[in-house]
């Protein structure tokens, strides 16, 4: 294993499509890359849109289909999050941490009311019986709720196979565990749902033994910034650059957490 390295990828915050089509190129270099001998996939993440989530699970299993991969959790791995870890060989996660969520579910909000009160009126002409069903604009028939709830149904029925199969639990156990709630790292490895406590040095040791590369031959791999956000980026813009992006992109996870094209969550 003379001259491999270790790959070290970092994935933080929502989970949707934008933010993760950058990590499934970075993943299909680390899988493509032969002097990469393992993968350490750090993620703290809450969770965010199921096909995004599917997404990065599958990128990191097919990782770990030709080299070690070995997961790692910081402060959260929750719903999708949960998802993305399923795919490596082994789990770490601090004492503290929030592991779990696993369900799914359909934000439907209703800004009828307010729109009223602010004296907005809002016409909404279109074909098809249940075409204004999901607008925001009024609130569901008790037929439309149902067929939502059997779309969201596709997608835990999915979640809870895939944790049954790469935790190796039975479909009923599985099912006992996919009731949406979250557990502390500590109690989550008595659950199966992680293999170890510790922090990312431990999961590092780990990958090292697996693959028997030095951990100090760890090398991150990240997305590469686009060209105007590197540009902007120097020392005179530095600090009102991050201030603008950490409040921007806090507004933009709330938000999408809850209204992204009313789409799926997990």
């Amino acid at each position: 294993m003379f001259g491999g390295v270790l790959a070290h990828v970092r994935f933080r915050g929502t989970i949707r499509e934008h933010a993760v089509e950058p990590y499934l190129q970075v993943l299909k270099v680390v899988r493509e890359k032969r002097k990469v001998r393992g993968l350490l996939f750090d993620m703290s993440s809450g969770g965010g849109d199921g096909v995004s989530s599917s997404d990065l699970y599958r990128a990191v299993k097919r990782v770990a289909a030709v080299k070690p991969v070995v997961a790692t959790i910081g402060g959260v791995a929750a719903s999708g999050g949960y998802m993305a870890v399923l795919g490596a060989h082994r789990i770490y996660a601090h004492p503290e941490s929030d592991v779990g969520s696993i369900g799914v579910f359909i934000p439907h909000i209703v800004a009828r009311g307010l729109l009223d009160k602010v004296g907005i009126k809002v016409e909404l002409l279109h074909y098809g019986r249940h075409k204004d069903a999901y607008q925001g604009l009024r609130e569901l028939t008790d037929e439309e709720r149902q067929k939502v709830l059997k779309v969201a149904e596709v997608g835990y029925q999915s979640f809870v196979d895939q944790v049954a199969r790469e935790r190796k639990k039975s479909r009923e156990e599985a099912l006992q565990l996919a009731t949406g709630e979250y557990w502390s790292g500590a109690q989550a490895l008595g659950l199966g749902l992680i293999d170890a406590l510790g922090d990312r040095e431990d999961a590092l040791e780990e990958l090292s033994r697996r693959t028997g590369v030095s951990s100090r031959k760890a090398v991150e791999f990240a997305p590469r910034r686009p060209f105007l956000d590197r540009l902007l980026s120097g020392p005179m813009n530095r600090v009102g650059t991050s201030l603008a992006d950490a409040v921007y992109t806090g507004f933009e996870d709330r938000l999408e957490d809850l209204l992204v094209n009313h789409g799926r969550f997990r």
